[in-house]
């Protein structure tokens, strides 16, 4: 997974195809919040406003940018507000969108900045938005009552083929029965939690993305895992053809992001659906002063048959005692982790 998105010339994620989009005409593969509408961003960045102020910081940190699209967004809100930063920082491992957000954000051109790694130290909120989805997963299968490792082979004939070995891996809560059953465990994406805690001195934390928490993760009903591929607005379950050409994604375990983000020394400011964090950010008044098409097109963030109720957020902070955050003061799902 992690070659077939990120290997350098060859990854989906280091080539130059277009990837996001409203429309597969476009070339695109598939859409994110913030290219739907710019409430999205805008409302993100009254969490981050407010969360600048509690902890005492000046920079903002992005994972994962795409087209620079929520930068701008956030941005352009944060000024609105008359939010004084010292800089907002890109960490984005793809060449090519790096390229893209710099157009997208030449007028703040000296405030935004490009980094390769996180400093010693670092102060400051950090958003990442579908970032923790991409992030490489391991295939766990239970066969025979036995789980095993699933991996990738070159097959005698070509091509590539899966191979399940044995293993001492296991998911994070047991899964009732013995009957076939497919999943995923996600130690890249918590490892990744734990450094940000290592590097943070002090600051919050909010990452936007579909999943679960545990006992809906590893529910026993869920037997084929969450692991997709997503080409030209198009889902298919083979991430062993097209390599490259399509994005790989698996759905995220908040739970095991919480905990890896309290081992790191974070404390937990909220977790919701993104419906409820954008409502209470102010998405009610934000629709009423919209025209009917921008309007229609900001209320799929919130619907429930569209990302209001599959995406989740969740809060983080450190250095600072957690405080009621903005995005979470209704409909906190705190203790479904």
């Amino acid at each position: 997974m992690a070659l077939a998105l990120y290997e350098p010339g060859l990854g989906y994620y280091a080539n130059d195809t277009a990837k996001f989009g409203l429309m597969a005409s476009s070339g695109s593969d598939f859409v994110t919040a913030p290219e739907i509408s710019p409430v999205f961003g805008q409302l993100l960045a009254a969490q981050v406003a407010e969360a600048l102020v509690r902890t005492g910081t000046r920079e903002v940190w992005e994972f994962g940018a795409g087209t620079g699209a929520l930068a701008l967004q956030v941005l352009d809100e944060l000024d609105r507000l008359g939010v004084a930063l010292d800089a907002y920082t890109i960490v984005d491992l793809s060449g090519t969108l790096r390229a893209r957000q710099k157009l997208k954000l030449v007028r703040y051109e000296g405030q935004v900045r490009w980094a390769d790694a996180l400093p010693a130290q670092m102060r400051g909120v950090v958003v990442g938005n579908e970032v923790l989805d991409a992030m490489p997963v391991q295939l766990l299968m239970r066969k025979g009552g036995a789980w095993h490792e699933r991996g990738v082979v070159l097959q005698a004939a070509g091509g590539f083929g899966w191979d399940d070995r044995p293993t001492d891996l296991r998911p994070p809560m047991e899964v009732e029965g013995d009957y076939d059953y497919l999943t995923e465990i996600h130690a890249q994406g918590e490892a990744f939690i734990r450094t940000l805690g290592e590097h943070m001195e002090c600051g919050a934390a909010f990452f936007i993305d579909y999943g679960f928490g545990e006992s809906e993760y590893y529910h026993p009903q869920r037997h084929m895992g969450t692991l997709v591929c997503h080409r030209l607005h198009q889902v298919d379950e083979d991430p062993l053809t097209q390599l490259g050409l399509k994005d790989i994604t698996a759905h995220v375990n908040f739970t095991g992001t919480a905990v890896a983000a309290q081992d790191a020394g974070f404390e937990l400011l909220g977790y919701t659906s993104q419906a409820h964090f954008l409502i209470n950010c102010g998405l009610g008044p934000k629709l009423d002063a919209l025209a009917q098409g921008p309007r229609s097109m900001a209320a799929k963030l919130m619907m429930e048959h569209e990302m209001g109720e599959l995406f989740k957020v969740i809060g983080l902070c450190k250095g600072v005692e957690p405080w009621p955050a903005l995005g979470f003061v209704r409909g906190d799902r705190s203790h479904r982790l």
